[in-house]
Parts: structure tokens; C-alpha cells; sequence
């Protein structure tokens, strides 16, 4: 792919140097005996480029372009946000379903086969490299993970992808040819299940959090295989992950008592989370390199918070720093959620509090007066060191948690005692009573519990409910399931548009 060959040709070096991959690096040659066929040799080595290839997991809710931003515009629960109609133009393009090669964000494409190409340089050089074999397996087995993490982002976000296993060199960037989308699943899950037997069931919290775990990757997998159409296999390894419903699984995750508790900055790595992104302010973060990978805050906070948002005094308003009015909930999410115990988590009320003399704020585009309550800036999480303020946000995200792993396993089973008991543990722990397992309940479940988390748009795609879903924001059947590849990467390459792009 053009994009791959100067930015990530000499990647490998610079992950093994800082762990990760910045625009600067590589514009500079590297000097001495640090590159690419020299580095690699030990132990300290690969485990630096190990954390390199875990970088690019930050997209989630890392920089400007996130995929949980991103995932709630093009949704029917989330309008884009914003300042104007302009503001981000693939948010708001994707948000009205109007997205074209030339704005389609490229980081969508190019940060997932940054990491891609991490993980294949990684894996080419282990078996050479001194360790124990142990270790070296235990590298391995978490590469082949985020490759699969990484891939299975590409082929639902642009299904037509080039399947690459090796790493590219200067003579066959140009070469890569679309993989049919079968094959990509079919990697995808050899490669998690040759990774699940390696990886540890539990990581040392203090030491080891944040690295792919045997739980993480099965619960991967598992939803690989529902997205594949595979359910019974689906289930078969989700239950491995879920245990009995309610109860504390082989791994030691449970549900959290109190759903509130999810949204806590300070509770990371908690007994719900399979797989985490971890976000810090210790990187400083700053606008010269914000969203290079460098930058380890998380910009979703920023994003969805209120613009100039004030509160009155001796108000018990939240207290909130301003923020960019991204990720706006719908009038129908809230007429959805309202009586919902999980409503308040989920969704802050800023108009009402405007309305009460609370708090006031700036409306801005498509605004509503609700505000995603998950994700929103704290005054308590606001940096005071270096970097900016606004970049240095400290609150992790989940890729996936066992509440969502507990409603695939119940949607691959669809129906039975057992399906029925997933559902109910995912609404008793909110205090809700059980209901009759349907898909359409597990549906209206999935919506409540996992809102403004990014899952939204991908559910209705894989449900073949997007196009009555989305059919007020321009929704095209057949067309806007999935994004159109980068202009960038069709030009002097083999590389074909997805269908009815221009």
C-alpha cells in the first residue's frame, strides 16, 4: 500500500526506540547499528517492539479520529457534533452517510495496518532472537492477537482488504492485491486460536495490565465468529469466557455490582474488562503530536463534553471542563433510554440543567442538550503538568467487556435456558426484571447497555438492520455498510474502490 512504504518502512525501529511511530521519525535516517536487521536480537528488544505493535490500539478512543466517535456519528443513536457542519468533515460525512474516498479519514485505514505491519515484523524476527521459549511463545501468541484485533477493525470497517503476513519491503509495497473477505476471517481466527492456548488466563495487575489475556482473545474470537456467521462456534468459546451468568468466570471477571462504577477514571483493568485500552497523561501529550501515537490521553473525553460549560455557584451540577460537543445523543436514544436504569451513566441532561439555572453551555452543531455521560470530561482528570490540558485525559476504554461477551453468547444461542440467563444477569445487575430472550430483546439490550461505546453501527450492519435504522440520515443499502478505501491508497496500487464509491 503507497501510505505503508515511507511511513512505516523503518516503523520497526522506531517502536524498538520510543515504542511507537511518529511522522518525524521517519523522516529522519537512521543512524549507527538501530534498525531493522540488527534490532530484534534479545528479549529487551522484542518486548520493546511488543509494545510497538500494541501502540495502534489506541485508535479506540486515541486523537481526533476515533473509532468510538467515529462508530456513534454514523449510528442512529448519535448525531457527529461538533462546532459546525464542517467540523471533522468524515465524522459529519460519515454521520449523514455521504462519505466519499477523498473524505474518508485515512487512519482508519492506515493506523490499523501500522499495527498490521508491526506485528508481521515482530513475528518474522522472534523465532532468531534470544529468550526462553516460553517467552518466546508468549510474544508470538500476543502478536498474532492484535494482528487479529487489527484486521478484524479493517475488514468490518472496509470488508475488501489486502491480507498481508508478511512484511513489506521497498520492491512489493505496490503488490498487494484484496483479500476476499472469508479469508480475512479465516485469519483472522487461525490466528487466535493458536494464540488462546499460549496466553495466560490472568496478568499481574501492577505489572502486566493491558496485555492480551487468554479471556480477552477467546472473547475475541468469539465475536469474530458471530460477525462470521459461525454461531455455534460463537458459543461454544463465549461460554468459555461468560462461565455461569452472574457468577465470576475461570478468569475472575464478573460483572460489576453497580454500572456507574464502569465510567470511574480511576477503575481500571476492573473484574468487567476482557480486552482495555489504557490511556495516561504521563506521555504529556501535546498538539504537536496529538494523534501521531505518541500521544497517550484520550481525546474522546475532550470531544464529547459541553462547549463553554459553566455551572452556576453552589449548584450541584456536575462539574465538567469544556469540551467539543462531538458524540451528541439523539432525541430517539434518550426517548429510548429515558426510563432505563442505566440513563444517568449514559446520558447527561445539560439542557434540562440549563433550564433549572444549574449550568449553562454553548449549543453547537446538531445539538440536542444531551451530552454521552460515559465518556465526558472531569474536572478531576484535568492535567496540570506538561502538554495540553485538553489531550491529557486519563480514562481507559473498553474493547470489549463481559457484559457485551454475556449478550453475543445469548444472541449466537438465541434462544434456551441458557440465552435466557445471559440476558437476565446483563438486567439484574441494573435492577431490571427478566423478560422473554428474543433476538429482538437481546437487541434493544445491546443498545441500552453498550450506548455511545461504538458498537452501535456494526450491530445494525451485522443484524441487516442498518438500512431502516439509518434511513433519515441518507442510509444507501448496499453501499454504505461499509466505508470506501482511501483515495490515497487506489493510487499506483492494485487496490479496487468498494462497490458504488467514487
Amino acid at each position: 500500500m503507497k501510505t505503508i512504504k515511507f511511513k512505516y518502512i523503518f516503523c520497526a525501529v522506531a517502536m524498538a526506540a520510543i515504542g511507537s511511530c511518529s511522522e518525524d521519525f521517519v523522516t529522519t535516517t537512521p543512524k549507527g547499528k538501530l534498525n531493522a536487521e540488527t534490532y530484534y536480537s534479545n528479549e529487551s528488544e522484542t518486548y520493546a517492539a511488543l509494545v510497538g505493535v500494541y501502540d495502534p490500539m489506541r485508535k479506540n478512543t486515541g486523537g481526533f479520529e476515533n473509532i468510538v466517535a467515529m462508530m456513534n456519528a454514523g449510528s442512529d443513536d448519535f448525531w457527529a457534533g461538533g462546532g459546525s457542519a464542517t467540523d471533522g468533515q468524515g465524522i459529519q460525512n460519515f454521520s449523514s452517510h455521504s462519505l466519499t474516498a477523498l473524505f474518508i479519514p485515512a487512519s482508519f485505514w492506515n493506523d490499523h495496518y501500522q499495527g498490521i505491519y508491526r506485528a508481521n515484523v515482530l513475528l518474522s524476527k522472534l523465532p532468531s532472537a534470544t529468550m526462553s521459549d516460553a517467552v518466546r511463545a508468549r510474544f508470538t501468541a500476543e502478536a498474532k492477537s492484535l494482528r487479529a484485533l487489527y484486521y478484524f477493525n479493517l475488514v468490518r470497517m472496509f470488508r475488501n482488504i489486502p491480507l498481508i503476513l508478511q512484511p513489506l519491503t521497498s520492491s512489493d509495497i505496490y503488490s498487494p492485491e484484496q483479500a476476499k473477505p472469508e479469508d480475512v476471517y479465516a485469519q483472522i481466527e487461525k490466528d487466535l486460536r493458536e494464540a488462546i492456548p499460549v496466553l495466560p488466563g490472568t496478568v499481574p495487575a501492577t505489572t502486566e495490565a493491558g496485555r492480551m489475556t487468554k479471556g480477552g482473545a477467546q472473547a475475541l474470537l468469539g465475536k469474530v465468529y458471530l460477525y462470521d456467521g459461525k454461531k455455534a462456534e460463537a458459543a461454544a468459546v463465549l461460554a468459555e469466557v461468560n462461565g455461569t451468568p452472574g457468577a465470576t468466570n475461570q478468569y475472575g471477571n464478573k460483572l460489576l455490582a453497580k454500572f456507574s462504577d464502569l465510567w470511574v477514571v480511576s477503575n481500571k483493568f476492573n473484574t468487567e474488562s476482557l480486552i482495555e485500552v489504557s490511556h495516561s497523561s504521563a506521555g504529556n501529550s501535546d498538539w504537536g503530536f496529538w494523534g501521531s501515537g505518541r500521544d497517550e490521553g484520550n481525546s474522546l473525553n475532550v470531544m464529547v463534553g459541553p462547549r463553554s460549560y459553566t455551572r452556576a455557584a453552589n449548584s450541584d451540577a456536575p462539574d465538567l471542563p469544556s469540551g467539543w460537543s462531538f458524540s451528541v445523543p439523539t432525541q430517539k436514544l434518550y426517548d429510548a433510554m429515558k426510563d432505563d436504569p442505566r440513563f444517568a451513566a449514559t446520558i447527561l441532561d445539560v439542557k434540562a440543567l440549563k433550564a433549572a439555572g444549574k449550568a449553562d453551555y454553548i449549543a453547537a452543531n446538531q445539538d440536542t442538550g444531551y451530552f454521552l455521560n460515559k465518556f465526558l470530561p472531569r474536572m478531576s482528570d484535568v492535567r496540570t503538568g506538561g502538554g495540553a490540558a485538553e489531550l491529557n485525559y486519563k480514562q481507559d476504554s473498553y474493547i470489549i467487556r463481559l457484559a457485551d461477551t454475556y449478550l453475543l453468547e445469548a444472541e449466537a444461542l438465541g434462544s434456551g435456558p441458557r440465552a435466557q440467563a445471559l440476558l437476565d444477569a446483563v438486567r439484574a445487575r441494573v435492577g431490571l426484571a427478566p423478560v422473554p430472550v428474543t433476538l429482538a430483546a437481546i437487541k434493544n439490550e445491546r443498545r441500552m447497555e453498550l450506548a455511545g461505546e461504538g458498537h452501535r453501527f456494526f450491530d445494525l450492519v451485522r443484524w441487516g438492520d442498518a438500512a431502516a435504522a439509518l434511513a433519515d440520515r441518507g442510509f444507501n443499502a448496499g453501499t454504505d455498510e461499509i466505508f470506501p478505501i482511501p483515495f490515497v491508497e487506489l493510487t499506483g496500487t492494485k487496490l479496487k474502490q468498494n462497490p458504488n464509491y467514487q
